[in-house]
């Protein structure tokens, strides 16, 4: 089965389309950097704003799309894509157009970070791979790429050495650890530098480590 991929000349409409999003730290106009967060199921896009801050970057800007009815799609991200349409689609579609209004600002897609936490970090590594391209950086905290299985075949292109972070716990109630494996398999085929840690025994969330990690990556775009 093919996989869905934006088309500029032919947008999708989906649930996720039209809904405002929130923006953080550094406005577009005086931002070196910019990232676009993916919020997990049940959250908003506020709710990715303390790890923001966390992360002590003021030359970022912060931009999260928001998901309708705070789901980007129903059911497990391990069910077949089918099942979770238009979730899936709407929701790629809306992190392309955030890419690309913040590209019009002024800031490149190469200082950009794409970074999702559990379904949004699902969403984020399939846009990601479903289009590969040079980025600031691709993280991955608690998610990985969708489906009951993963068809190398369906996923082409380079990503042009893009750093990508993959963090996710051994014991994730929700992401088996060797999904997160094959998402690094994926990545790694697409040309991306990839880093990958599995934390034994964390639960589902975020720890110090993955955020000194991804604040490495944004030192770095800052200074590329």
């Amino acid at each position: 089965m093919s996989l869905f991929r934006v088309d500029p000349q032919h947008p999708f409409h989906g649930p996720h389309q039209g809904l405002p999003h929130a923006e953080h730290g550094a406005s577009l106009s005086r931002a070196k950097a910019a990232m676009v967060m993916i919020h997990g199921r049940g959250a908003g896009p506020q709710s990715m704003f303390p790890l923001a801050d966390e992360f002590a970057q003021p030359d970022f800007h912060y931009r999260a799309p928001r998901a309708h009815n705070h789901t980007w799609y129903p059911h497990s991200f391990l069910t077949p894509k089918t099942q979770n349409k238009p979730g899936i689609s709407s929701g790629i579609q809306e992190i392309y157009n955030v890419l690309d209004d913040i590209a019009a600002g002024g800031i490149p897609r190469k200082k950009v970070l794409l970074l999702g936490f559990s379904q949004g970090a699902c969403l984020a590594s399939e846009f990601a791979a479903r289009h590969p391209q040079k980025l600031g950086g691709v993280v991955a905290l608690s998610g990985g790429l969708i489906g009951p299985t993963i068809d190398e075949l369906n996923y082409t292109g380079s990503m042009e050495q893009t750093p990508v972070f993959l963090g996710c716990s051994n014991v994730d109630p929700h992401i088996p650890k060797e999904r997160v494996d094959k998402t690094e398999e994926i990545f790694h085929k697409l040309g991306a530098t990839v880093t990958k840690r599995i934390y034994e025994g964390m639960g589902h969330t975020v720890n110090e480590d993955e955020i000194k990690t991804v604040r490495g990556i944004m030192a770095h775009v800052l200074n590329s």
